[in-house]
Formats: structure tokens, C-alpha cells, sequence
């Protein structure tokens, strides 16, 4: 609660993501604008960086790092971590774009601050992304511009002026070799990441709008999840990547998503609504896990990612600034805990097969003879008989 207070107190949250770091380590970047709606009060517009707690599911109380945006660069307006953890990309409401390095270690860290020259007058970008690979940075303008970059060279592979009216959302494929893309008029292509080929735009109904999309992650299922909303009625359609038709649709959610994730893993969806609701489905099932009601009461969900490492996710308004929700999904098996279990069942394993065979003659009843003796068995040495033992200690005499 105290984290949501500063934000209100000093500019309302523009949007927030992940940061994933070495050895499980996650940290959170939460971008605020110069001035809260509806408020007088004006503070600099910045970048924070938060430490997370995995045990309370928490954000530090206090940023580990903050950037403070020059009045002529104006707001952030949305952000983007590159997969390494050590760069992340923002554009602003003046029109421009800057590339950020973390760096430091243990001791404390600081956030530089670096021009991205191809994107210095390319105008409002509404969404970026950057591919699995880290190879490739993509963008997409209020114009309509789609720009696909390698990074961090930034050398220009696409610079397509007419891609859409104007972009509403884009993500990369696990592969990284493909892009989707929404617009504001509905509709949403396909395009490959290494040339910028368009290879496909999405079948749609008359009455249908795709809105928002995301990639399948676990490896295994090559989907495409997209959120349309079909006359008054919100769907996510499923579509196969290898031909590019959709396979069916499923109602998550009785309201409009503004924000649409998938969890690292690949096996949960989730969706941010327009009423501050947020729904998180298996995707294995297409069924409800988690329903939070009214999480940002009366706002849009401006932001919703899952932790890279946690069932957690992070969400952020205007309004309520940025929130961490431990989901209420089954608690899956650690490797650490697989290992013990097998390792249980080899010892019981090996328990019961010694008891068995020290009563084996017991059980099976067989006759032995005058002078036949069972031998000892140890289950760290060998075995013998009372006879070999007798000799072995002739022997040594």
C-alpha cells in the first residue's frame, strides 16, 4: 500500500514491467507521467525500479533506481525490457524513443540513459517489443509505421509506413521468427521478423475486431491467442501458426480487454479488462484459474504481465498505480521436490524388496534341506553361509 500511495502522490502510473535477472532474481520498472489526471500537483515524469520479493510477493518499499525525464523529452508512454534484464526501451508523448542500461551490481545500480537515433523523430510509438531472442526490436506508431530493428545495432530490417491505421498492440513468437500485429480498425497481420515480409493478415467475421495478441510459450502447442470482440460480445480466437486460420474461439471474460499476457511457461493466459477485472485461464483447458473482480476498480488495466519466475502478476492504472496479485493456480511440483519424491520411491523399492526376499521362504513355503541354511544378505557387502564363515575362520588359524 505505501507503493501505491507514492504513485499517486507523485504522478499517476503510465505502465510496468518485468525485469528478469540472473539466478531467479526478478525486478520490477514502473513509468510514471509528469502530472496525476485530475490533479494539479506536476512532479518530473520518471522510471523506477523496484526489487520484488518472491516470499511476501511484494515490491520494495523504496526503488532501487530511479530516471527523471528532461521537461522537453514529456511523458513515458510505454516500456519494453530486452530479455537479458540489462536494457529496456521507452517512448514518450514528445515523439521519441530511449534506450536505458542497468547497470551495478549488489552495492546499488543506475539506469543510463542512451538515444535511439533511428527512432529520434519517428513520432508517438504506441507499443514496442523486443523478440525471445533479444535479436530484434520492433515498433509500432500512432501513424500506423511499423519498424523492425536488430538490435542492438539497430540496423533498419523494416520500415513499413502503411502496416495499419494506427497500432493498438504486437508481440513475437517463441521463435522469434514471427511478429503479429492489431490495429485500431480491427484488424491484425502476420509478419516475418527476419525480413519483414508480411505473410498474412487474420480471418476475421463481419462484426469482428481483433483487439489484442500473444503468442503461445510452452513449446508445444504453435497457437496464436488473439482477443476480438465480436459486435457486444469480447472472445479470444485461437489460431494454428502453420497455416494461419483460427481453430476456434473461447469467452474468457464477460467485459473488453484492454491487455492480454502469457505467462512465461506458456500455461496460463490472462486477460486485464476495461472494468479493472482480471481473468487468468489454463491454457491447456481454456478454463478459469483465477478471477480477480474490480482489482483496479472503475479503471482500465493499463499493463498485466506475468512474473518471469512466480504465479504473479503485475498490473497497473492510472489511478491504483502498480499492483502484485499471487494467483490462486494448483501449486506445481519444483524440480528439487520431483528428485526427492524419486528418490523416496527408490528406497522403498529396495526396503521391499529386501524384506520380500528375508521372507521369502516363509511365503512361498518350500521344504529345505537337513543341513541347507538360508545365506545373509547384506545390502551393503555380499553374502554368505554359516559354512563358508566356518571355513574362512579355519582358514585364518
Amino acid at each position: 500500500m505505501e507503493i501505491e500511495e507514492a504513485s499517486r502522490e507523485s504522478g499517476h502510473v503510465v505502465c510496468g514491467s518485468w525485469i528478469r535477472r540472473l539466478k531467479k532474481l526478478n525486478w520490477v520498472i514502473i513509468a510514471k507521467a509528469s502530472k496525476r489526471r485530475g490533479s494539479s500537483v506536476s512532479a518530473p515524469a520518471h522510471l523506477n525500479i523496484f526489487s520484488f520479493d518472491p516470499i511476501t510477493s511484494s515490491l520494495s518499499s523504496s526503488p532501487l533506481a530511479t530516471h527523471t525525464f528532461e521537461e522537453n523529452d514529456g511523458d513515458p508512454v510505454t516500456v519494453s525490457v530486452h530479455p537479458g534484464g540489462d536494457y529496456f526501451v521507452c517512448s514518450t508523448s514528445k515523439g521519441g524513443c530511449k534506450s536505458f542500461e542497468i547497470v551495478g551490481g549488489e552495492k546499488g545500480i543506475t539506469i543510463l540513459a542512451k538515444e535511439l537515433l533511428p527512432l529520434e523523430n519517428a513520432g508517438l510509438q504506441k507499443c514496442m517489443a523486443f523478440s525471445f531472442d533479444g535479436s530484434k526490436l520492433a515498433v509500432g506508431g500512432v501513424d500506423g509505421c511499423l519498424r523492425i530493428m536488430e538490435w542492438p545495432n539497430l540496423r533498419v530490417i523494416l520500415d513499413e509506413p502503411k502496416a495499419h491505421k494506427s497500432f493498438r498492440d504486437m508481440d513475437f513468437s517463441l521463435d522469434s521468427e514471427f511478429l503479429a500485429t492489431t490495429s485500431t480498425d480491427g484488424s491484425a497481420r502476420i509478419w516475418k521478423a527476419e525480413d519483414g515480409f508480411p505473410l498474412s493478415t487474420l480471418e476475421r467475421s463481419g462484426d469482428e475486431s481483433i483487439e489484442l495478441c500473444r503468442f503461445s510459450k510452452d513449446g508445444t502447442k504453435p497457437f496464436l491467442f488473439c482477443a476480438a470482440q465480436r459486435g457486444d460480445t469480447p472472445v479470444v480466437n485461437v489460431y494454428d501458426i502453420s497455416t494461419w486460420k483460427k481453430l476456434g474461439f473461447k469467452k474468457l471474460s464477460k467485459k473488453t480487454a484492454s491487455t492480454m499476457a502469457v505467462s512465461l511457461d506458456g500455461k496460463y493466459i490472462a486477460l486485464g479488462g476495461k472494468d479493472g477485472d482480471v481473468s487468468v485461464a489454463e491454457v491447456k483447458t481454456m478454463e478459469i484459474y483465477h478471477y480477480s473482480k474490480r482489482l483496479h476498480p472503475g479503471l482500465s488495466i493499463a499493463s498485466l504481465e506475468f512474473c518471469p519466475s512466480e504465479r504473479v502478476i503485475l498490473t497497473t492504472s492510472s489511478e491504483w498505480g502498480e499492483m502484485v496479485t499471487k494467483l490462486t493456480v494448483p501449486k506445481e511440483w519444483k524440480e528439487w521436490q520431483i528428485y526427492a519424491l524419486l528418490f523416496c520411491l527408490f528406497m522403498a523399492s529396495v526396503i521391499a524388496a529386501y524384506i520380500f526376499f528375508e521372507n521369502s521362504d516363509s511365503f512361498w513355503k518350500l521344504p529345505m534341506g537337513k543341513d541347507q541354511r538360508r545365506p545373509k544378505i547384506s545390502l551393503f557387502g555380499g553374502s554368505s553361509t554359516p559354512s563358508e564363515d566356518h571355513n574362512k575362520w579355519n582358514l585364518d588359524l
